[in-house]
């Protein structure tokens, strides 16, 4: 094999380039067997692109190499020729004869993975360099426009964007990858029998409508008080916690194959009191009892047990109150990379911080909500983010809810892939009760309430994915819990099952 001196880079004005963490030789030979056998590009563009490249003549050969391979042409020495004759930084390493020296230290097919990914981390140990002095540049200019906390948040961010990606910035991607995505994703489905492409949510009509939890949705669930959203939204995280099950994806990594952890901000109500809630639902025990610990022997030995169940399931609270976006998606991050994060949880909208005041209400939720979706896409996990309803839903005849119902409706219905409206009639007819001495009206009023006893509605105010209609649940109140509703073709006559 014949050998190739070293390129001698140069430093620059601080003399550090060299210090740099780089291996110009396995560049070079990596180059070289890719000039032999185009063959061994296949193996290698997974792992190392251009930019990964020390030496940027090497980048500009490796980019070229690429372009005609990928074009079903030859890359080879001579064929690369025409196309780097100008190029000025191989001139000064000897011109087209330099592509034949590489060619004549190329190293053998079955090494080439080893050293591209070599080359890869050598590049990665690099921006962990430029990233370390960008963040000490900044923290040592004393900035009144740059908080310490602000800094802290921008570097996690940049760091973690790192570690998932092997770079700072995706930027573009293919079609033909973007294909390939939407391909996986709908044999997912295909593989559960017509099922489901997203996170199930344990309620089946639910996840009829919805094809279940899709990455990076941003999800509203929007109510009027009482109307049982943070109820919803606590089933739906149990059912998602207590189905996780770890296994490898079909990329080859490990993950959720069902259900996922579920990280939870319960920025109105502290962590003890939404497990609280979890329990009486896993346990079956009303949560005014276990409030006040009012329970019989059974009902405590169902709680403990529920308690032990609950232990092993990977739900990450954070009750942490009025949270700024910022905070809110570096603290999302860190669970994603210390524990791992498969669904996010909010509740609610009005109650996280934007980054800075704005000068309207409106202007600070359309931050939130960019913010969350952004935080659905970084992260490539469904997000769903509770919401209030204003008042006018009260002043109207019927009380189911609409868009425009939705407080500072315009960017949280814009940035959301789905819109859903928690609905319980009865919690409206039974504030319509008549006087004891209107016998016809209690009659009329007592089926009415039978009728709707037990039973909510989640209306699908829009979907980006699919269609918008209604889903018929069922409620039981002293639990706090949402469930299935068996219909009247099914051999019931309404109910959980």
């Amino acid at each position: 094999m014949n050998e190739i001196a070293p390129i001698n880079s140069g430093q620059d004005e601080a003399g550090i380039t060299d210090a740099l963490p780089h291996n110009i030789e396995a560049e070079q030979q990596l180059l070289g067997a890719i000039l032999t056998n185009n063959d061994i590009y296949d193996r290698v563009a997974a792992i190392i692109g251009p930019q990964h490249f020390f030496e940027p003549t090497h980048a500009r050969i490796f980019e070229v190499a690429a372009s005609r391979i990928a074009k079903n042409n030859l890359a080879s020495p001579v064929t690369l020729k025409a196309f780097l004759e100008d190029d000025e930084g191989l001139k000064e390493l000897g011109g087209p004869a330099y592509l034949v020296r590489l060619a004549g230290a190329a190293i053998s097919g079955f090494a080439a993975r080893d050293y591209a990914q070599m080359i890869y981390d050598l590049a990665i140990r690099r921006e962990l360099i430029a990233l370390g002095r960008e963040i000490s540049d900044k923290a040592a200019k004393v900035d009144i426009a740059s908080e310490p906390k602000e800094q802290i948040v921008e570097a996690e961010q940049a760091l973690y964007a790192l570690g998932e990606q092997g770079q700072t910035d995706s930027g573009f991607q293919s079609f033909l990858k973007a294909v390939t995505d939407a391909v996986n994703v709908a044999n997912a489905a295909y593989q559960r029998d017509g099922g489901l492409a997203g996170i199930s949510t344990g309620l089946i009509d639910m996840d009829k409508k919805l094809g279940g939890l899709h990455r990076s949705d941003l999800l509203i669930l929007a109510g009027r008080p009482s109307m049982g959203k943070t109820s919803l939204a606590t089933n739906i995280a149990y059912n998602i916690a207590k189905a996780y099950q770890k296994g490898t994806l079909h990329d080859g990594t490990e993950g959720a194959v069902n259900g996922g952890v579920v990280g939870f901000y319960s920025l109105e109500m502290s962590a003890e009191q939404l497990a609280a809630r979890i329990l009486s639902e896993a346990s079956e025990v009303p949560s005014e009892q276990i409030r006040r610990g009012d329970m019989t022997e059974e009902e405590f030995r169902r709680f403990v047990e529920a308690a032990k169940q609950l232990e092993a399931c990977p739900l990450y609270i954070d009750d942490t109150p009025a949270l700024p976006i910022s905070q809110l998606a570096a603290r999302a991050r860190r669970l994603k990379r210390t524990h791992g994060l498969d669904v996010l949880f909010i509740d609610y909208l009005q109650l996280v911080r934007p980054a800075t005041a704005k000068d309207s209400r409106v202007n600070e939720v359309s931050e939130i909500t960019q913010g969350l979706k952004a935080i659905a896409k970084e992260l490539d996990i469904p997000v769903v983010a509770l919401s209030q309803l204003s008042r006018q839903v009260e002043s109207r005849d019927d009380k189911r809810p609409q868009l425009s119902d939705l407080r500072e409706s315009g960017s949280i219905e814009q940035d959301a892939d789905v819109v859903m409206f928690v609905y319980r009639e009865e919690y409206y007819k039974e504030r319509e009760k008549p006087g004891d001495h209107e016998l016809d009206k209690m009659q009329v009023w007592m089926d009415e309430m039978e009728a709707l006893r037990g039973k909510a509605e989640v209306i699908v105010g829009k979907q980006r994915h699919g269609p918008i209609g209604h889903i018929e649940l069922s409620f039981e109140g002293q639990f706090t819990r949402f469930g299935n509703l068996v219909k009247p073709w099914q051999g019931g006559d309404g109910g959980e099952f």
